[in-house]
């Protein structure tokens, strides 16, 4: 489902609003966030608004990917979540399960995976998240599964190392099976320069879109929403969803 917003402040209102329903609904929420600019409005807002609102206690905390810096590190997701949300809600910190991005990255890839394992639910024999929050790079990668590793996306491993091939840095990244088993999958943009990419993702030819990491997420039995402002959907011309 696509959902076009005035602007990112309509955007994040609805995202808030969609995990108060959600944790409202449910005795835990297990959820893998994302980086970006975009979960940095949000994690604002839910410091700011929803720090009463959302009982943080059945909150679940996990991330879907993590460059292989220390926490404190001005890179780092966890870095930033903690910053902008952590810091300011009472959630216990047993539910708050990191990629220790500081250890090595194989190891790390393989303790991570364990955890998962032993904290998240398991359906269709993988882990299966309650809500799984994803970006898209202008490049068409998602989570830190670029274009020249797409083999990542049918990984049998929970998580994988992945490198960005311009930096060379090396990250930890959850794979596609993991990702599609998710009962909710929230694709997250805003701006001008996500609108290009956007429109070949969901409007392009099916040979040009089967290129980009994004294009190939498809939820097993959940459900797979687009939310992103007019900016980032300024191209699009089939998909006319204005809320």
């Amino acid at each position: 489902m696509i959902k076009i917003f005035n602007n990112s402040t309509e955007l994040t209102s609805a995202f808030c609003d969609k995990l108060l329903n959600l944790s409202s609904n449910k005795d835990k929420v297990f959820i893998s966030l994302s980086g970006g600019s975009t979960p940095k409005m949000i994690f604002k807002a839910l410091a700011e608004n929803y720090k009463n609102k959302i009982d943080w206690k059945k909150i679940y905390l996990f991330w879907g990917d993590e460059r292989c810096v220390p926490p404190d590190d001005e890179q780092s997701n966890f870095g930033m979540t903690k910053e902008l949300l952590l810091n300011h809600i009472n959630i216990p910190t047993e539910n708050i399960h990191r990629i220790k991005g500081e250890e090595k990255p194989e190891q790390e890839a393989v303790r991570y995976s364990k955890e998962i394992l032993d904290v998240v639910p398991i359906k269709n024999n993988l882990p299966n998240f309650d809500l799984m929050v994803l970006g898209i790079g202008e490049d068409g990668h998602t989570a830190s599964i670029f274009p020249d590793q797409l083999q990542l996306l049918n990984s049998k491993n929970i998580c994988e190392v992945s490198v960005k091939s311009d930096t060379k840095q090396k990250r930890i990244t959850l794979t596609g099976n993991v990702i599609e088993n998710s009962d909710i999958i929230i694709f997250l943009a805003v701006g001008d320069k996500k609108s290009q990419i956007i429109k070949e993702i969901i409007e392009g030819e099916e040979k040009s879109r089967s290129k980009y990491p994004a294009a190939n997420i498809h939820p097993v039995s959940g459900s797979l929403y687009f939310y992103m402002d007019k900016a980032a959907a300024r191209y699009l011309t089939k998909s006319k969803i204005i809320l």
